[in-house]
């Protein structure tokens, strides 16, 4: 956002993923403030970098650049901008206006993209500044890594609530549903195992790639370090060093060997695809909480003044899931920029290198399960099919298909109860097995191995997956009856 704006301005276009969705914290770490303080950091440590190995740069102005990290002048750097047409070279000037003595050394043989590429590039012309969450240029690297360590614990606080709630809930039956149709029996518990797994993938994958993350280091022009070479008077030796401190001091472990005058684009792809896929992952399990809103199984917190309609004073919409699926489609929409950037990248770049990068889904952060109204289900609906065929023969099974027809029919034609379980009482057919009704009835002997199955997959793969994170597992939101 430019010097002078506001977010809370009441006659310019504000992102609603800025300003309704996003965390305070990913909304800065995606800000002006805190990409041009990275670059002057960048600008820094490639200067203590040059300094060490021999470099004609002294303590003086070190310390001179140090002191004036955050003493950005947006103002001045807008009109040096509007007056060079050149973003980078509009903040090394300002930079150099109040760091006198260092102003020489600032950028010394570097590249736009060495602070464009590893932190991120500037911003896509003729849109408004705020559009930056929602129509955004590919975030570079050292934010990028810093963004997936924001996510990642929120992502692992997630995944610790939801085993919590899965966990509490493991014996509890419920209806199971194939094509949206009623089906065998399951538990809240087990049914929630399944989202949590999905979850557990996607926490895997981006630790994965926030863990591959490589710096751009310092490469030249066209990756070619020839500045860095000359400015070492033919030293390959201190080239390499020059590029492995730097890259150590940004906090990476590696830097890419070989780039262009970017880091490939590739990088983007992978990001975005894994990205994706926990919108994905958002989207089947709010989509799974809308569904069970309607059959009164399952609801989100509806607060005590909270208003569903303006109309219809008894509505209880699931807002909150609503949104996270409304954002998951974005996110999962943008990967396809990525993929045509880096398809167009001819030799060492172009500028067609400016990606939609957004990432400020709102988790359901509780849910209440009513537990008469999930253990009431499967007998309204699913009735005593399953365990009557198991006990008899391919007659029973037609039997069964039968008198379930006619139930149906009493339920969507003629608006009464479902009366499977009377007709099945009422026919001399099932006469053997009329004294263990009550016994068959019985939801938890329909379950099969669901609560032995959450058990496991909890201690084996989700709470190992959570020990990296237990420091923000200390405060929870309980998911309560």
């Amino acid at each position: 956002m430019a010097a002078g704006d506001s977010r809370c301005a009441l006659d310019t276009y504000r992102s609603p993923l800025a300003s309704r969705y996003a965390s305070p914290e990913m909304c800065f770490m995606f800000s002006d403030k805190n990409k041009f303080r990275t670059w002057r950091q960048l600008w820094l440590w490639l200067a203590e970098a040059e300094q060490a190995l021999g470099l004609a740069i002294t303590d003086e102005q070190i310390q001179e650049m140090k002191s004036n990290l955050d003493n950005i002048d947006f103002k001045m750097a807008a009109e040096e901008e509007k007056k060079l047409r050149h973003d980078v070279m509009a903040h090394v000037h300002t930079f150099g206006h109040c760091c006198p003595k260092a102003a020489g050394i600032i950028h010394l043989g570097a590249t736009s993209c060495y602070v464009g590429d590893n932190t991120m590039r500037k911003q896509l012309k003729n849109q408004p500044a705020d559009t930056q969450l929602e129509r955004i240029q590919a975030q570079d690297l050292i934010i990028l890594r810093n963004a997936f360590d924001l996510l990642l614990p929120k992502l692992a606080r997630v995944i610790s609530r939801l085993a919590d709630f899965a966990k509490n809930h493991a014996n509890l039956p419920t209806l199971g549903f194939t094509h949206y149709q009623p089906a065998q029996l399951t538990t809240v518990g087990k049914r929630c195992c399944l989202w949590i797994q999905d979850l557990c993938m996607d926490l895997q994958n981006l630790t994965r790639i926030r863990n591959d993350l490589r710096f751009r280091g310092v490469k030249g022009t066209t990756g070619t370090q020839a500045s860095f070479l000359q400015l070492f008077e033919g030293d390959h030796d201190k080239v390499d060093q020059l590029d492995k401190m730097v890259t150590e001091k940004a906090g990476f472990k590696r830097a890419f060997i070989i780039t262009g005058q970017t880091y490939t684009r590739k990088v983007d792809i992978e990001v975005l695809s894994v990205l994706a896929s926990l919108g994905a992952s958002v989207h089947k399990i709010c989509t799974d909480i809308r569904l069970l809103a309607n059959l009164k199984e399952m609801e989100e917190p509806f607060e005590k003044q909270q208003i569903g309609s303006s109309a219809m004073p008894y509505k209880r919409n699931p807002m909150r899931s609503e949104r996270c699926c409304s954002l998951a489609r974005h996110l999962m929409g943008l990967v396809m920029d990525p993929l045509q950037t880096a398809s167009v990248q001819w030799f060492e770049r172009t500028l067609d290198d400016s990606a939609n990068r957004s990432l400020k889904g709102a988790f359901v952060r509780s849910c209440h399960s009513w537990p008469q109204r999930t253990s009431s289900w499967p007998w309204s609906k699913l009735g005593v099919a399953a365990r009557c065929v198991a006990a008899g023969t391919q007659d029973c099974h037609e039997k069964i298909r039968v008198l379930s027809q006619q139930a149906a029919t009493v339920v969507k034609q003629e608006g009464g109860d479902n009366d499977l379980i009377e007709r099945i009482q009422g026919d001399a057919y099932f006469s053997p097995i009329h004294s263990q009704l009550e016994h068959l009835l019985d939801p938890s002997s329909f379950t099969g191995r669901a609560v032995q199955q959450v058990q496991r997959f909890l201690e084996e793969e989700v709470y190992p997956l959570l020990k990296p994170y237990a420091s923000v597992m200390e405060v929870k939101v309980e998911l309560s009856l």
